[in-house]
């Protein structure tokens, strides 16, 4: 397991996600505005976590990501897992290790499970109550719509024209 940029990226977004599903699925445009984490990245990263049954998500308006399961049931190493599971999760695996090599790749594999173990036994929800604990600002009012449907506060203005044919004739004939 490798603990890399990629990595951090993809625990800090799911803990986003964590944070805001209950007000439905999480849009990965609002992950990356929030979190500074370039979009194409984030679509990434969630292409994988989605393999890994980590996430669920939903298209079309209103979209965006889901966990596939409890925060309690998502351990730090499931997401770490993930996101770097390209066949590299030891550099140490070498063929025809010498004496010498054995020793230190014992010690690096020993590290590497105690650094597993660890991660396991964090949970996305603790993540979360962290976050929560901290002060992490999760705004609970639904987002506002963009676009052509977006609602304006805008202000009433008094229209001083007539409303009616027969208003216009009047106001026509009082002018002359």
């Amino acid at each position: 397991m490798r603990l890399s940029t990629k990595s951090r990226f993809a625990v800090t977004a799911m803990i986003d996600v964590a944070l805001r599903e209950a007000q439905g699925p999480v849009a990965l445009a609002a992950i990356s505005t929030r979190q500074h984490i370039s979009l194409s990245y984030l679509e990434q990263l969630f292409s994988k976590l989605r393999k890994a049954s980590l996430v669920e998500s939903t298209r079309g308006p209103g979209g965006g990501y889901t966990l596939a399961r409890h925060a309690q049931a998502i351990s730090v190493a499931d997401i770490i897992a993930a996101v770097d599971a390209d066949g590299s999760s030891s550099p140490h695996q070498q063929e025809g290790v010498d004496g010498s090599s054995l020793l230190t790749h014992d010690l690096w594999n020993n590290l590497n499970q105690k650094m597993v173990d660890h991660l396991s036994s964090i949970t996305l929800h603790q993540l979360m109550q962290e976050s929560l604990a901290k002060g992490a600002n999760v705004d609970l009012r639904p987002a506002s719509k963009r676009g052509i449907f977006a609602q304006h506060d805008a202000k009433p203005f008094k229209v001083n024209a007539p409303n009616s044919v027969f208003a216009l004739g009047a106001t026509l004939a009082t002018s002359r």
